[in-house]
């Protein structure tokens, strides 16, 4: 698989996937205002690159359709004339589990010849829940879609697919990548049963061209997949890491978001990007649900083709957070999107969109 490369998410995209929301459970008592939410997310990325929405049935895809032109959002057929349209907003009767496509869709990366391949990791409802058997197919079913490739890894050792999730992997696209320890080492919620640190280092060079895996320690508080690094890091250029810290020794993050930032500012320059520049994002204040803390982060923002969607929390922490990436990426249109029910589902903008990179 030499030649492999996951691409930076601020590289150009040729469309979002999105799946528009239709599980109760995941927003218990509050999934009415969801596709709202939903719809306003896509109203804002068609402005940018082509929308592609998984719909669990014909109710849920005539639910949604309803709701986008609401927001004045057009949705064009599926296919026209037997060829996939080029409209900004289509709609696919896909079943899924859950919405969750940062971590069900396939990872895009471009080969050595610059052709999109679909890298489809298995889908195992994060180790903890049972109902995944559905997203378990997404991945096969956005290659039926698009018509690329897509390679299925597995275990040089047992053969097995490797389980992973696109919310637990941050690139720069040159070679570097932010993972957390608790997410692949620690012994909860454990995806791949005897993989080491080494094994894990080996796949991501093999599938996603990574020279050098940054390992943070945990993620952030309340977080449903132990520990996801689009909660607390991500690179805004090749260079440039945010990093989510909680300032208040009194907060659960504190401890856990310095020993990010203390391992971050440890890291030797990388060959051919040089030293690493980390600027801190705020987190905001606690979101408390039936009395469960909820992974509210600045850090879940979703970057498109020349525009970043930031979750917003009705906190004063809210412009800092807007204002620190608009002045990171200046030439990209900044969106603050209201996430206080979202929050409630455990994930907010990046773990519901997956990017499809557009081959170079």
């Amino acid at each position: 698989m030499a030649g492999f490369r996951m691409p930076a998410e601020w590289e150009p995209h040729r469309a979002t996937w999105i799946s528009w929301p239709h599980h109760e459970p995941d927003w218990p008592g509050k999934l009415a205002p969801i596709p709202w939410v939903y719809a306003e997310i896509a109203r804002v990325l068609a402005d940018h690159e082509p929308v592609e929405i998984l719909c669990q049935s014909d109710d849920v895809r005539e639910s949604a359709r309803a709701s986008l032109e609401a927001h004045a959002v057009q949705c064009l057929p599926e296919r026209l004339n037997g060829v996939p349209s080029a409209g900004r907003v289509r709609l696919h009767i896909v079943p899924t589990d859950r919405v969750w496509l940062r971590d069900s869709a396939p990872t895009g990366v471009l080969d050595d010849t610059g052709r999109v391949v679909l890298v489809n990791w298995a889908f195992n409802g994060w180790a903890k829940y049972d109902n995944w058997q559905r997203d378990l197919e997404v991945g096969a079913a956005v290659a039926q879609i698009t018509g690329l490739p897509r390679a299925e890894p597995r275990r040089r050792d047992t053969g097995e697919r490797i389980v992973l999730e696109g919310g637990g992997i941050e690139t720069n696209g040159d070679g570097l990548l932010l993972v957390t320890e608790e997410w692949l080492l620690s012994h909860v919620q454990v995806r791949n049963p005897g993989l080491t640190r080494a094994d894990y280092e080996a796949i991501f060079e093999e599938w996603l061209g990574v020279r050098r895996t940054i390992w943070l320690g945990e993620g952030c508080v309340g977080d449903d997949t132990h520990g996801h690094v689009d909660d607390i890091a991500r690179f805004v250029s090749r260079d440039t890491i945010v990093l989510a810290v909680e300032d208040d020794p009194r907060d659960e993050n504190h401890e856990r978001s310095m020993d990010n930032l203390r391992r971050l500012e440890a890291i030797p320059p990388a060959p051919g990007v040089g030293p690493l520049r980390i600027v801190t994002l705020p987190f905001p204040r606690p979101v408390v649900m039936n009395g469960e803390r909820l992974p509210a982060s600045y850090a879940n923002f979703y970057i498109a083709n020349g525009a970043v969607l930031v979750p917003t929390f009705n906190d004063s922490s809210d412009r800092v957070a807007l204002d620190t990436i608009a002045g990171l990426m200046p030439s990209h249109r900044v969106v603050g999107i209201h996430a206080v029910d979202l929050v409630w589902g455990l994930g907010t903008l990046h773990c519901l969109t997956q990017q499809e990179p557009a081959p170079r």
